[in-house]
């Protein structure tokens, strides 16, 4: 295959073209956010991929990595615009503050896009082969990166795209990072389609990009767990009540009362979901309330899982209990909000938040390795809000779990595409684990979701109401599930590999 040119000097490009470059790449940053719930238009991430590449591929490393950057400044930017809703409406966080918060937060994930665009170049040295092979490699490399680099944030990962398209397949079989790589090997193909001088180069580039779609299509349909000798009913209490009331006195005792009769209502179910910190109050002040709601509950057979704050010697914990009868066990979350749970700032910054009447407590962190909770005598995987999105902490859950119920609270959303894009990124956990899911939230989406991440009912957001359903069991492993991350890296890294070997020899 010819090479192309080299890197273009500053000398060499239209001045038009070099000064578009950056305005051009924030443009197509914002489209990204496109490609995910609440639009789910999944086939635009592949041409979002290869186009923003366009716009750097030709660069000396330093200059593509300002024009990469300015890509996700524009995904962010647009993605997480009701960031502001949680900060500042709900947390009251001063405008300023809120805007460097958030504008801290921008900019430090457009340093990840900023990096795929630098390593591409750089290790491609302006010949197409090696940069096809270099980008989806590095895709995965840095979105892996910044869902656990200071605490994480995997928002907008391309994976996450996935459940019920066409490459829903490769969900269980490499998990989100691996469906990434996929999306971004379709990306890679078409810039290769674009960039390739010979007619044979861009028919073989078309037909890797058909090839890595159908590969996902023909995967979709294989069962990889098996199916469990029971199903089990559930009903899902959501009351939905504004975020900004929920811990006031005012609506204390209606929330406890709804709640009550929800339980007493539905306790003929196996299992009742109630949604994180569902009773705005700490365990041990309700003691004599939850025992009630535990013994209605178990007077039929029925396990409640409940979200609530509690505490021991060691801290307040955001929890989830399982109660039958008087028997209690909690689940304490284990990946905490940075700013929203915990507060990673000096002492005299806390003061200040003190003093202001902000938040500056911290949740004490959950066991690292916890035992399953047990609901309907089976054991099941939990997690609590945005933990959800860290896929790999889930891992250890399976392949006992014989299904998922995540509890959450997505009021401090808003009416914005957040409560969407998280309830695609739990549909992915279902996906990628074949495990049917509950899922509680105070204000929506709550949802009933089966073993290829698809919406088998959910409830109207922003008000009351109580969702009923009956899921599958299931037991053993996907792909997934046993090999975790490690495939999808392990090929990602050897994409990098064989581009930089090939990108020396030009």
């Amino acid at each position: 295959m010819s090479p192309t040119t080299q890197p273009e000097s500053r000398s060499a490009s239209p001045r038009p073209w070099r000064d578009a470059r950056l305005g051009i790449a924030l443009v197509l940053g914002a489209l990204l956010p496109l490609g995910f719930a609440p639009f789910e238009f999944w086939w635009l991430l592949p041409i979002v991929v290869a186009a923003q590449a366009l716009t750097w591929i030709d660069l000396a490393p330093r200059r593509a990595y300002r024009v990469g950057f300015g890509f996700g400044s524009g995904a962010f930017l647009a993605g997480t615009y009701w960031l502001y809703h949680s900060i500042v409406i709900i947390g009251k966080v001063p405008l300023p503050l809120a805007l460097v918060l958030m504008l801290g937060l921008v900019a430090i994930m457009a340093l990840y896009y900023g990096g795929v665009a630098g390593v591409v170049t750089h290790f491609a040295r302006g010949r197409v082969l090696p940069a096809v092979l270099v980008l989806p490699g590095a895709w995965v490399f840095f979105e892996w990166g910044r869902g656990w680099v200071l605490s994480g944030f995997p928002w907008l990962s391309l994976g996450y795209a996935l459940p019920e398209s066409a490459m829903a397949g490769y969900l269980p079989l490499v998990g989100v990072y691996g469906g990434t790589l996929a999306l971004a090997g379709v990306g890679a193909a078409l810039l290769g389609a674009v960039r390739f001088r010979k007619p044979l180069e861009r028919a073989l580039s078309v037909a890797s990009a058909a090839a890595i779609v159908l590969i996902g299509l023909a995967t979709a349909r294989v069962d990889w767990v098996t199916p469990g000798d029971r199903t089990v009913s559930a009903s899902i209490g959501q009351l939905g009540l504004d975020q900004r009331l929920k811990w006031t006195q005012e609506v204390f005792n209606e929330t406890l009362n709804w709640y009550a009769n929800f339980v007493t209502e539905e306790r003929g179910a196996d299992v009742l979901v109630m949604p994180e910190a569902a009773i705005p109050s700490v365990a041990d002040r309700v003691t004599v309330y939850l025992d009630q709601l535990g013994s209605t509950a178990g007077a039929s057979g029925g396990t409640l899982l409940l979200g609530i704050l509690r505490r021991d010697e060691a801290g307040v914990y955001n929890a989830l209990g399982a109660f039958e009868g008087r028997g209690r066990s909690w689940y304490d979350k284990r990946h905490l909000v940075p700013f929203g749970e915990f507060f990673p700032v000096p002492a005299f910054v806390r003061e200040w938040m003190r003093l202001r009447d902000l938040p500056y407590s911290d949740i004490a962190q959950g066991q690292a390795n916890p035992e399953p909770l047990m609901a309907a005598g089976l054991p099941i995987a939990t997690s609590i809000c945005y933990e959800d999105a860290y896929p790999a902490e889930q891992l250890g859950f399976f392949p006992d779990a014989a299904f998922i119920v995540n509890v959450s609270n997505d009021g401090w959303f808003g009416d914005s595409i957040a409560p969407w894009q998280h309830l695609q990124i739990a549909r992915t956990r279902s996906a990628e684990s074949q495990r049917w899911q509950l899922r509680a939230t105070n204000t929506g989406v709550t949802a009933i979701i089966d073993g290829r991440g698809r919406i088998v009912d959910q409830a109207p957001a922003f008000e009351p109401a109580v969702l009923r359903g009956t899921i599958e069991t299931v037991s053993g492993h996907t792909p997934y599930t046993q090999l975790g991350n490690l495939p999808a890296l392990t090929l990602s890294l050897v994409l990098i590999a064989l581009g930089a070997a090939l990108g020396r020899r030009g």
